[in-house]
Protein backbone atom coordinates (compact mmCIF):
# COMPACT_ATOMS: atom_id res chain seq x y z
CA UNK A 1 0.00 0.00 0.00
CA UNK A 2 2.87 2.36 0.76
CA UNK A 3 4.27 1.77 -2.74
CA UNK A 4 0.89 2.51 -4.28
CA UNK A 5 0.39 5.67 -2.20
CA UNK A 6 3.80 6.91 -3.32
CA UNK A 7 2.89 6.32 -6.96
CA UNK A 8 -0.46 8.06 -6.47
CA UNK A 9 1.34 11.03 -4.95
CA UNK A 10 3.45 11.34 -8.12
CA UNK A 11 0.30 10.97 -10.23
CA UNK A 12 -1.45 13.79 -8.35
CA UNK A 13 1.70 15.93 -8.61
CA UNK A 14 1.84 15.39 -12.40
CA UNK A 15 -1.87 16.14 -12.81
CA UNK A 16 -1.48 19.39 -10.90
CA UNK A 17 1.65 20.28 -12.87
CA UNK A 18 -0.17 19.77 -16.18
CA UNK A 19 -3.29 21.67 -15.11
CA UNK A 20 -1.33 24.60 -13.63
CA UNK A 21 0.99 25.02 -16.63
CA UNK A 22 -0.76 27.04 -19.40
CA UNK A 23 1.27 25.31 -22.13
CA UNK A 24 0.33 21.86 -20.87
CA UNK A 25 -3.33 22.84 -20.54
CA UNK A 26 -3.29 23.97 -24.15
CA UNK A 27 -1.81 20.62 -25.25
CA UNK A 28 -4.76 18.84 -23.62
CA UNK A 29 -7.50 21.16 -24.90
CA UNK A 30 -6.12 22.71 -28.10
CA UNK A 31 -5.25 19.70 -30.33
CA UNK A 32 -8.72 18.08 -30.15
CA UNK A 33 -10.45 21.29 -31.25
CA UNK A 34 -7.89 22.23 -33.91
CA UNK A 35 -7.60 18.75 -35.45
CA UNK A 36 -11.34 18.16 -35.28
CA UNK A 37 -12.24 21.14 -37.46
CA UNK A 38 -9.09 21.66 -39.56
CA UNK A 39 -8.68 18.04 -40.67
CA UNK A 40 -12.42 17.41 -40.74
CA UNK A 41 -13.13 20.21 -43.20
CA UNK A 42 -9.91 21.32 -44.88
CA UNK A 43 -7.74 18.27 -45.63
CA UNK A 44 -7.62 17.01 -49.21
CA UNK A 45 -5.47 14.44 -50.99
CA UNK A 46 -4.14 13.77 -54.46
CA UNK A 47 -4.49 10.46 -56.28
CA UNK A 48 -1.43 8.79 -57.76
CA UNK A 49 -1.78 5.09 -58.67
CA UNK A 50 -4.87 2.94 -58.30
CA UNK A 51 -4.48 -0.84 -58.06
CA UNK A 52 -7.37 -2.85 -59.49
CA UNK A 53 -8.35 -6.45 -60.22
CA UNK A 54 -10.47 -7.82 -63.05
CA UNK A 55 -13.17 -10.49 -63.19
CA UNK A 56 -14.04 -11.10 -66.85
CA UNK A 57 -16.92 -13.57 -66.94
CA UNK A 58 -17.69 -12.65 -70.55
CA UNK A 59 -14.18 -13.26 -71.94
CA UNK A 60 -15.16 -11.89 -75.35
CA UNK A 61 -13.34 -9.68 -77.82
CA UNK A 62 -15.46 -6.75 -76.64
CA UNK A 63 -14.67 -7.23 -72.94
CA UNK A 64 -10.96 -7.73 -73.64
CA UNK A 65 -10.89 -4.56 -75.75
CA UNK A 66 -12.58 -2.55 -72.99
CA UNK A 67 -10.26 -3.90 -70.30
CA UNK A 68 -7.26 -3.13 -72.50
CA UNK A 69 -8.35 0.54 -72.45
CA UNK A 70 -8.24 0.47 -68.66
CA UNK A 71 -4.91 -1.32 -68.61
CA UNK A 72 -3.46 1.30 -70.93
CA UNK A 73 -4.46 4.19 -68.68
CA UNK A 74 -1.63 5.72 -66.59
CA UNK A 75 -4.10 6.21 -63.75
CA UNK A 76 -4.42 2.49 -63.05
CA UNK A 77 -2.17 -0.43 -62.19
CA UNK A 78 -3.48 -3.93 -62.84
CA UNK A 79 -2.99 -6.05 -59.70
CA UNK A 80 -4.41 -9.31 -61.02
CA UNK A 81 -7.00 -11.29 -62.97
CA UNK A 82 -9.47 -13.21 -60.81
CA UNK A 83 -11.36 -16.35 -61.72
CA UNK A 84 -14.58 -15.37 -59.93
CA UNK A 85 -16.23 -12.48 -58.14
CA UNK A 86 -15.99 -14.45 -54.89
CA UNK A 87 -12.27 -13.59 -54.76
CA UNK A 88 -12.88 -9.83 -54.79
CA UNK A 89 -13.55 -9.32 -51.04
CA UNK A 90 -10.20 -10.85 -50.11
CA UNK A 91 -8.28 -8.49 -52.42
CA UNK A 92 -10.11 -5.39 -51.22
CA UNK A 93 -10.09 -6.36 -47.54
CA UNK A 94 -6.31 -6.86 -47.71
CA UNK A 95 -5.99 -3.52 -49.55
CA UNK A 96 -4.10 -5.14 -52.42
CA UNK A 97 -6.64 -3.55 -54.76
CA UNK A 98 -8.67 -0.35 -54.55
CA UNK A 99 -11.05 -1.33 -57.35
CA UNK A 100 -12.53 -4.47 -58.82
CA UNK A 101 -13.84 -4.45 -62.42
CA UNK A 102 -16.46 -7.15 -63.04
CA UNK A 103 -17.63 -7.79 -66.61
CA UNK A 104 -20.73 -10.04 -66.49
CA UNK A 105 -21.12 -13.09 -68.73
CA UNK A 106 -23.80 -11.46 -70.92
CA UNK A 107 -21.85 -8.25 -71.57
CA UNK A 108 -21.10 -8.81 -75.26
CA UNK A 109 -24.52 -10.30 -75.97
CA UNK A 110 -26.36 -7.34 -74.43
CA UNK A 111 -24.00 -4.87 -76.14
CA UNK A 112 -24.77 -6.23 -79.61
CA UNK A 113 -28.48 -6.43 -78.78
CA UNK A 114 -28.52 -2.67 -78.19
CA UNK A 115 -27.82 -2.67 -74.47
CA UNK A 116 -27.69 -1.66 -71.85
CA UNK A 117 -24.58 -3.72 -71.16
CA UNK A 118 -23.36 -3.21 -67.61
CA UNK A 119 -19.90 -3.14 -66.08
CA UNK A 120 -19.78 -3.51 -62.30
CA UNK A 121 -17.10 -1.52 -60.46
CA UNK A 122 -16.51 -2.18 -56.76
CA UNK A 123 -14.46 0.41 -54.87
CA UNK A 124 -12.78 0.40 -51.46
CA UNK A 125 -14.65 3.19 -49.68
CA UNK A 126 -12.17 3.32 -46.80
CA UNK A 127 -10.03 5.61 -48.94
CA UNK A 128 -12.87 7.65 -50.32
CA UNK A 129 -10.66 10.18 -52.10
CA UNK A 130 -8.83 7.57 -54.17
CA UNK A 131 -11.98 5.56 -54.83
CA UNK A 132 -14.09 8.55 -55.84
CA UNK A 133 -11.56 9.85 -58.34
CA UNK A 134 -10.87 6.33 -59.64
CA UNK A 135 -14.57 5.69 -60.24
CA UNK A 136 -14.69 8.90 -62.25
CA UNK A 137 -11.72 7.75 -64.34
CA UNK A 138 -13.32 4.36 -64.97
CA UNK A 139 -16.62 5.95 -65.95
CA UNK A 140 -14.88 8.28 -68.39
CA UNK A 141 -12.88 5.47 -70.02
CA UNK A 142 -15.94 3.22 -70.35
CA UNK A 143 -18.05 6.03 -71.82
CA UNK A 144 -15.33 6.88 -74.35
CA UNK A 145 -15.09 3.23 -75.35
CA UNK A 146 -18.89 2.94 -75.47
CA UNK A 147 -19.11 5.97 -77.77
CA UNK A 148 -16.95 4.18 -80.34
CA UNK A 149 -19.47 1.31 -80.29
CA UNK A 150 -22.54 3.48 -80.58
CA UNK A 151 -23.28 3.57 -76.85
CA UNK A 152 -25.16 1.05 -74.76
CA UNK A 153 -22.67 0.53 -71.88
CA UNK A 154 -23.32 1.76 -68.36
CA UNK A 155 -21.13 1.61 -65.26
CA UNK A 156 -22.73 0.36 -62.06
CA UNK A 157 -20.51 1.17 -59.10
CA UNK A 158 -20.62 0.36 -55.44
CA UNK A 159 -18.31 1.46 -52.61
CA UNK A 160 -17.68 -0.87 -49.70
CA UNK A 161 -17.30 0.44 -46.10
CA UNK A 162 -18.18 4.02 -47.15
CA UNK A 163 -21.01 3.85 -49.66
CA UNK A 164 -21.31 7.62 -50.10
CA UNK A 165 -17.52 7.98 -50.53
CA UNK A 166 -17.35 10.77 -47.95
CA UNK A 167 -13.71 11.87 -47.77
CA UNK A 168 -14.39 13.26 -44.31
CA UNK A 169 -14.98 9.74 -42.99
CA UNK A 170 -11.60 8.62 -44.31
CA UNK A 171 -9.86 11.51 -42.56
CA UNK A 172 -11.79 11.66 -39.30
CA UNK A 173 -11.69 7.89 -38.71
CA UNK A 174 -7.90 8.13 -38.23
CA UNK A 175 -7.93 11.29 -36.10
CA UNK A 176 -8.23 9.51 -32.72
CA UNK A 177 -4.85 7.89 -33.35
CA UNK A 178 -3.25 11.17 -34.42
CA UNK A 179 -4.67 12.99 -31.40
CA UNK A 180 -3.34 10.38 -28.96
CA UNK A 181 0.06 10.73 -30.62
CA UNK A 182 0.18 14.52 -30.22
CA UNK A 183 -1.22 14.74 -26.68
CA UNK A 184 0.68 11.82 -25.14
CA UNK A 185 3.96 12.59 -26.91
CA UNK A 186 4.05 16.28 -26.00
CA UNK A 187 2.91 15.85 -22.39
CA UNK A 188 5.33 12.97 -21.79
CA UNK A 189 8.36 14.38 -23.60
CA UNK A 190 8.09 17.61 -21.58
CA UNK A 191 7.57 15.92 -18.21
CA UNK A 192 11.15 15.33 -17.00
CA UNK A 193 12.54 18.23 -19.04
CA UNK A 194 10.08 20.63 -17.39
CA UNK A 195 11.23 19.59 -13.90
CA UNK A 196 14.88 19.89 -14.86
CA UNK A 197 14.31 23.39 -16.20
CA UNK A 198 12.32 24.44 -13.11
CA UNK A 199 14.88 22.93 -10.74
CA UNK A 200 12.46 20.46 -9.10
CA UNK A 201 13.87 17.28 -10.64
CA UNK A 202 16.50 16.82 -7.91
CA UNK A 203 13.79 17.15 -5.26
CA UNK A 204 11.90 14.29 -6.89
CA UNK A 205 15.03 12.14 -6.99
CA UNK A 206 15.79 12.55 -3.27
CA UNK A 207 12.24 11.49 -2.36
CA UNK A 208 11.93 7.91 -1.03
CA UNK A 209 10.80 6.65 -4.42
CA UNK A 210 12.24 4.21 -6.91
CA UNK A 211 12.88 5.13 -10.54
CA UNK A 212 10.04 2.84 -11.60
CA UNK A 213 7.60 4.59 -9.28
CA UNK A 214 8.62 8.01 -10.60
CA UNK A 215 8.25 6.92 -14.22
CA UNK A 216 4.90 5.25 -13.55
CA UNK A 217 3.63 8.36 -11.81
CA UNK A 218 4.71 10.52 -14.73
CA UNK A 219 3.19 8.14 -17.27
CA UNK A 220 -0.35 7.86 -15.88
CA UNK A 221 -1.63 11.44 -16.50
CA UNK A 222 -0.51 11.66 -20.17
CA UNK A 223 -1.92 8.18 -20.74
CA UNK A 224 -5.32 9.11 -19.30
CA UNK A 225 -5.42 12.50 -21.03
CA UNK A 226 -4.49 10.97 -24.40
CA UNK A 227 -6.94 8.08 -24.10
CA UNK A 228 -9.72 10.40 -22.95
CA UNK A 229 -9.10 12.88 -25.77
CA UNK A 230 -9.07 10.07 -28.34
CA UNK A 231 -12.39 8.65 -27.12
CA UNK A 232 -13.98 12.11 -26.88
CA UNK A 233 -12.92 12.92 -30.44
CA UNK A 234 -14.40 9.62 -31.62
CA UNK A 235 -17.69 10.42 -29.91
CA UNK A 236 -17.65 13.89 -31.45
CA UNK A 237 -16.96 12.46 -34.91
CA UNK A 238 -19.88 10.04 -34.58
CA UNK A 239 -22.26 12.77 -33.38
CA UNK A 240 -21.03 15.74 -35.42
CA UNK A 241 -19.88 14.18 -38.70
CA UNK A 242 -22.15 11.11 -38.67
CA UNK A 243 -19.18 8.71 -38.71
CA UNK A 244 -20.49 5.15 -38.35
CA UNK A 245 -19.33 3.28 -35.27
CA UNK A 246 -19.74 -0.15 -36.81
CA UNK A 247 -17.14 -1.99 -34.73
CA UNK A 248 -16.55 -2.77 -31.08
CA UNK A 249 -15.99 0.05 -28.59
CA UNK A 250 -13.87 -2.33 -26.54
CA UNK A 251 -11.63 -2.91 -29.55
CA UNK A 252 -11.23 0.84 -30.05
CA UNK A 253 -10.33 1.35 -26.37
CA UNK A 254 -7.79 -1.49 -26.56
CA UNK A 255 -6.23 0.01 -29.70
CA UNK A 256 -5.93 3.52 -28.27
CA UNK A 257 -4.65 2.23 -24.90
CA UNK A 258 -1.96 0.05 -26.51
CA UNK A 259 -1.00 2.91 -28.79
CA UNK A 260 -0.78 5.34 -25.87
CA UNK A 261 1.57 2.93 -24.06
CA UNK A 262 3.87 2.80 -27.09
CA UNK A 263 3.92 6.60 -27.39
CA UNK A 264 4.51 6.87 -23.62
CA UNK A 265 7.68 4.82 -23.93
CA UNK A 266 8.97 6.94 -26.80
CA UNK A 267 8.00 10.18 -25.04
CA UNK A 268 9.66 9.19 -21.76
CA UNK A 269 12.80 8.23 -23.67
CA UNK A 270 12.89 11.67 -25.33
CA UNK A 271 12.13 13.38 -22.01
CA UNK A 272 14.95 11.55 -20.23
CA UNK A 273 17.37 12.72 -22.92
CA UNK A 274 16.22 16.35 -22.80
CA UNK A 275 17.64 18.91 -20.38
CA UNK A 276 15.29 21.77 -21.34
CA UNK A 277 11.71 22.21 -22.53
CA UNK A 278 12.99 23.36 -25.92
CA UNK A 279 14.93 20.12 -26.36
CA UNK A 280 11.87 18.11 -25.35
CA UNK A 281 9.67 19.95 -27.85
CA UNK A 282 12.21 19.54 -30.63
CA UNK A 283 12.58 15.83 -29.94
CA UNK A 284 8.84 15.28 -29.88
CA UNK A 285 8.23 17.10 -33.17
CA UNK A 286 11.14 15.26 -34.80
CA UNK A 287 9.22 12.07 -34.03
CA UNK A 288 5.65 13.26 -34.62
CA UNK A 289 6.05 14.45 -38.21
CA UNK A 290 7.63 11.25 -39.65
CA UNK A 291 5.26 9.13 -37.56
CA UNK A 292 2.21 10.84 -39.07
CA UNK A 293 3.57 10.71 -42.63
CA UNK A 294 4.50 7.02 -42.34
CA UNK A 295 1.25 6.00 -40.64
CA UNK A 296 -0.88 5.76 -43.79
CA UNK A 297 -2.93 8.76 -42.64
CA UNK A 298 -2.31 10.67 -45.87
CA UNK A 299 -0.37 8.44 -48.28
CA UNK A 300 -1.21 4.73 -48.59
CA UNK A 301 1.66 2.66 -47.22
CA UNK A 302 1.33 0.32 -50.21
CA UNK A 303 2.41 3.18 -52.51
CA UNK A 304 5.65 3.79 -50.60
CA UNK A 305 9.04 2.38 -51.65
CA UNK A 306 9.84 -1.06 -50.24
CA UNK A 307 12.49 0.19 -47.82
CA UNK A 308 10.08 2.80 -46.47
CA UNK A 309 7.31 0.22 -46.07
CA UNK A 310 9.75 -1.82 -44.01
CA UNK A 311 10.54 1.21 -41.84
CA UNK A 312 6.84 1.71 -41.06
CA UNK A 313 6.81 -1.64 -39.22
CA UNK A 314 8.54 0.13 -36.31
CA UNK A 315 6.00 2.97 -36.32
CA UNK A 316 3.16 2.41 -33.81
CA UNK A 317 1.05 5.05 -35.59
CA UNK A 318 0.76 2.72 -38.59
CA UNK A 319 -1.04 0.06 -36.56
CA UNK A 320 -3.21 2.57 -34.69
CA UNK A 321 -4.45 4.29 -37.87
CA UNK A 322 -5.17 0.97 -39.56
CA UNK A 323 -7.04 -0.38 -36.53
CA UNK A 324 -9.07 2.80 -35.92
CA UNK A 325 -10.32 2.73 -39.51
CA UNK A 326 -11.02 -0.97 -39.25
CA UNK A 327 -13.12 -0.51 -36.11
CA UNK A 328 -14.98 2.61 -37.23
CA UNK A 329 -15.58 1.80 -40.91
CA UNK A 330 -15.26 -1.97 -41.31
CA UNK A 331 -16.95 -3.13 -38.11
CA UNK A 332 -13.83 -4.83 -36.72
CA UNK A 333 -14.02 -6.58 -33.35
CA UNK A 334 -11.28 -7.27 -30.82
CA UNK A 335 -10.02 -10.49 -32.50
CA UNK A 336 -9.66 -8.60 -35.79
CA UNK A 337 -7.20 -6.06 -34.34
CA UNK A 338 -5.14 -8.49 -32.22
CA UNK A 339 -2.18 -8.48 -34.69
CA UNK A 340 -2.00 -4.68 -34.54
CA UNK A 341 -2.38 -4.73 -30.75
CA UNK A 342 0.48 -7.21 -30.45
CA UNK A 343 2.74 -5.05 -32.62
CA UNK A 344 2.01 -1.91 -30.59
CA UNK A 345 2.52 -3.72 -27.28
CA UNK A 346 5.89 -5.07 -28.43
CA UNK A 347 6.95 -1.53 -29.37
CA UNK A 348 5.61 -0.29 -26.01
CA UNK A 349 7.59 -2.88 -24.04
CA UNK A 350 10.84 -2.13 -25.87
CA UNK A 351 10.44 1.65 -25.53
CA UNK A 352 9.35 1.60 -21.88
CA UNK A 353 12.28 -0.63 -20.90
CA UNK A 354 14.68 1.63 -22.82
CA UNK A 355 13.15 4.73 -21.20
CA UNK A 356 13.46 3.20 -17.72
CA UNK A 357 17.10 2.28 -18.30
CA UNK A 358 17.95 5.74 -19.62
CA UNK A 359 16.09 7.46 -16.77
CA UNK A 360 18.05 5.49 -14.18
CA UNK A 361 21.31 6.18 -16.00
CA UNK A 362 20.67 9.94 -16.23
CA UNK A 363 19.42 10.13 -12.64
CA UNK A 364 22.46 8.34 -11.21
Amino acid sequence: MTWLRQVLAIVVKEFLGILKDPRSRFLVIGPPIIQFFVFGYAATFDVHDVAYVVVDDDDSADSRDLLARLDGSPNFALAGWLDSAAEVPRWIDDQRARLAIHVPADFSERLHAGGPAQVMVIADGRNSNVSGVALGYVGEIVQQWSATRGGGVEVVHRAWYNESLLSRWFIVSALPAQLVLVVVMLLTSLSVAREREHGTFDQTLVAPLGAGQILLGKAVPPFLFGLGDGLLLTAGAVIWFGLPMTGSIGALVAVLASYALAILGIGLFISSLSMTLQQGLLGSFLFIMPAVILSGFTTPIANMPHWLRTATLANPARYAVESCRAVLLEGARLPDVVPDLASMLVIACVCLVAAGWLFRARAA
